[in-house]
């Protein structure tokens, strides 16, 4: 366990030197953020019927995607996984004393997690001081707010576990950049990254439940809002946990299969 958190502890200090990059990326995030609320304010002016989720809801729902960008992206990559794979040195991760599994989990979550503190405390600060209806509002009560840090948090959990399946699937197709583009599109949308779970139409929510993907992103931040009540919540940790085991379990049994099969040609 020691040799994981120090691989950990070792990865989150190198992402923490990416200020210029990080900045660049906060000025990124605050711009799109602002196009899509545009966009939605413009698409609700147009609403005379309800709706399945207020505004105010969805503008701080659109914000929490922007702070916690690097917690939910799926095409999040590190490049220097997939190179160990292409080029057979992933030999040289067989010669560790350690779980290939873990080892590349702990890495890949420092990542986020350095990638997340760098941005997104700047561009909280910047959400909830804009005019409305672009400002960011608070959660209902400190009981949403603790719920959703759990739901996050498992969040986060649950997307490396996904990721890890795009880096252990490149054993068989030895493409990086398709298995990535596979798994993110399809992942992201159903997330509710493009278009929020509650504004798609009803027999695409079902798919969206069933799959992991929502447990991301759309299920931690409606629950900051409180349109997921206190009680669902709760379930939906349980869910989430669920899920967390099954993806693991899943990863785990791939990259042992992979591993088996893996040929290193050369001197």
């Amino acid at each position: 366990m020691n040799a994981y958190i120090s691989v950990w502890k070792l990865r989150f200090i190198n992402g923490m030197q990416y200020r210029a990059a990080a900045l660049a990326g906060m000025a990124t995030q605050l711009f799109f953020g602002l196009i899509f609320i545009m966009v939605f304010v413009a698409f609700y002016s147009q609403s005379s019927g309800q709706v399945p989720i207020s505004l105010k809801d969805l503008v701080t729902y659109v914000w929490l995607q922007q702070i916690f960008l690097a917690f939910i992206m799926l095409w999040f990559r590190d490049n220097e996984i997939f190179q160990l794979i292409t080029s057979g040195n992933i030999a040289y991760e067989l010669c560790r004393p350690c779980n290939i599994y873990s080892f590349w989990y702990a890495k890949l979550l420092a990542q986020r997690l350095s990638s997340a503190v760098l941005r997104c405390f700047p561009i909280l600060a910047v959400t909830f001081v804009l005019p409305q209806p672009y400002r960011m509002s608070l959660p209902p009560s400190p009981a949403a707010l603790a719920l959703f840090l759990i739901t996050l948090i498992l969040g986060l959990l649950v997307i490396v576990a996904i990721s890890m399946l795009i880096y252990i699937s490149v054993f068989w197709t030895m493409s990086p950049t398709g298995s990535t583009l596979m798994i993110s599109v399809a992942g992201e949308f159903l997330a509710g990254m493009i278009i929020p779970v509650p504004l798609m139409p009803l027999w695409l929510q079902k798919i969206a439940y069933v799959l992991p993907f929502r447990w991301t992103t759309d299920f931690p931040f409606r629950v900051y809002s409180g349109h997921i009540p206190q009680a669902e919540a709760l379930w939906g940790i349980l869910v989430q946990l669920l899920w967390l085991a099954v993806l693991i379990g899943v990863g785990q049994w791939s990259l042992r299969r992979a591993l088996r099969q893996v040929v290193v040609q050369g001197g």
